[in-house]
């Protein structure tokens, strides 16, 4: 059996969504000290502050985890990335935040070559910073955030995690350089992830939650067509791979023969899809949602 920690704060509820969504739902007491999952592979689950977890991981005290690449960078640990879980805070669509270096908006800084030496920077990130500015020689002075980095006008700069930059605009703050791109990683302790029961344990769970996020934005289209339009139909219809196209049993109505077609779409384009492919002969349209996609 394995060990789990999932993180706390911003990628809480949307973590707690995916696991939901897996099949591995997280039961959380009412101090969420101890919660559960109902699996006969899962011995143990604590949420846990997303800083703390790539230690606790590659520390052997949690086979695997969820955590920010960026935080896995910061505290240099040492564990193995399963997945690439690319899920955002605020939504369940695909998403990657930016670490990045910010100068106030009127500042002469256009690039970070520029910053001065023994600049003042502000960030929740100092060993990211500090090999950052190493790798361009810049000796800087490193004054660690504990939150709202972006109201620390009085530093020359600073290095804060952005989704789309606009509460860096909003507090009078211009982005000048990226660090690290980051999103939510799958991780393991290397150790666990050599003893082979609990790599298949961990594969498993991995396939439960990545089956989840490949199949998020995406519908099952089910129609029936003529085989005399189904070239034409087939012209226009997307598909992961190819679509399943199968022969109606004792379809030859009125001496024409008729096809059943399924295939996967992106959810975006559905609404402007099943009109055209109506147009195209396509009938009994059944537009299914889908839980899963495993690969």
């Amino acid at each position: 059996m394995i060990s789990i920690a999932i993180p706390k704060g911003s990628l809480e509820a949307q973590t707690m969504l995916l696991f939901k969504q897996a099949g591995l739902e997280v039961k959380v007491t009412s101090r969420e000290y101890n919660p559960t999952i109902t699996d006969p592979r899962i011995e143990k689950v604590k949420i846990l502050r997303p800083q703390e977890i790539p230690e606790y991981v590659e520390k052997g005290y949690f086979d695997m985890g969820i955590t920010g690449k960026d935080w896995i960078e910061e505290r240099d640990a040492e564990v193995v990335e399963i997945a690439d879980m690319r899920y955002s805070k605020m939504a369940e669509k695909e998403s990657t935040v930016n670490i990045v270096l910010a100068v106030q908006a009127d500042s002469a800084i256009h690039e970070a070559k520029e910053m001065k030496p023994q600049s003042k920077i502000s960030t929740e990130y100092p060993n990211i910073t500090r090999k950052f500015f190493e790798r361009l020689a810049i000796p800087v002075q490193i004054f660690f955030s504990y939150g709202a980095t972006e109201a620390k006008d009085m530093m020359d700069g600073i290095v804060e995690l952005t989704e789309t930059g606009e509460t860096l605009r909003k507090n009078n703050w211009r982005i000048v350089a990226t660090l690290l791109e980051s999103s939510t990683k799958l991780i393991a302790n290397k150790d666990s992830w050599a003893d082979s029961r609990k790599r298949r344990e961990m594969e498993e769970i991995r396939t439960l939650l990545s089956g989840v996020l490949e199949a998020r934005g995406k519908v099952l289209l089910s129609m029936n067509v003529a085989s005399d339009r189904l070239k034409e139909l087939i012209e226009v219809l997307p598909a992961m791979k190819r679509p399943t196209i199968s022969q109606l049993y004792d379809s030859d109505i009125n001496h024409t023969r008729y096809y059943a077609v399924e295939t996967v779409v992106s959810k975006r384009e559905v609404n402007v899809l099943i009109p055209l492919l109506k147009s195209k002969g396509a009938e009994d349209i059944i537009e299914i949602d889908i839980t899963k996609i495993v690969k």
